[in-house]
């Protein structure tokens, strides 16, 4: 399991970022491979970790030039996206390129993201969207983009870290109602994520 939190410590000036920047993302790009799930047929589930949180905050810094002050506004919208040690949490994107047919699907996914799941065996993890803001706006239409955390008991970790167990994660959605097995190989990625 990687550090629960990234600190203004862990923040790098924006010139040594530039010179390890090219390096670092084919590095990142690897460690993503496995933490990208496809649930049906548009929605990707992008499992969040303090690497991939890490970059992200970097990269903002490097594109927005926002200097010190924007360091604690990406600290405080990245760091809760960082698994505790006992939970996964996955950026969910609706990844539809026809502007016409994402707005028609939105607009029937109100509430989507309460309807999350990850199943081990017989046991059931909820999804707990991200309580920042709400992701469905009155009129029932979903953002194209949620957060979603998946908090897990002491067995329900011990279960999902058994080499081989089959993991199913999908949507209980009336308008999206798609799960896939998740790989041994993207399994095992997300399984670093527990504490001993």
């Amino acid at each position: 399991m990687g550090k629960p939190e990234i600190t203004r410590a862990d923040i790098m000036a924006i010139g040594d970022f530039e010179k390890i920047r090219a390096a670092k993302r084919k590095e990142i790009v690897a460690l993503k491979r496995p933490r990208r799930i496809e649930v049906g047929p548009v929605a990707a589930c992008y499992f969040e970790s303090y690497d991939t949180m890490w970059w992200q905050i970097h990269e903002m810094l490097y594109i927005e030039k926002g200097g010190e002050e924007q360091v604690a506004d990406e600290l405080a919208a990245y760091n809760p996206l960082i698994p505790n040690g006992r939970e996964l949490v996955a950026t969910v994107m609706f990844e539809i390129n026809d502007e016409e047919r994402r707005r028609v699907l939105l607009a029937r996914l109100g509430g989507v993201e309460e309807s999350m799941f990850i199943r081990i065996g017989d046991s059931e993890v909820r999804g707990v969207s991200e309580a920042d803001l709400d992701r469905t706006t009155a009129s029932g239409k979903a953002s194209s983009v949620q957060f979603i955390h998946f908090p897990f008991t002491d067995d329900q970790a011990c279960a999902f870290c058994q080499p081989g167990c089959q993991v199913i994660i999908g949507f209980e959605h009336e308008a999206y109602g798609h799960m896939t097995v998740i790989s041994e190989e993207s399994r095992t990625a997300l399984a670093a994520d527990f504490a001993d």
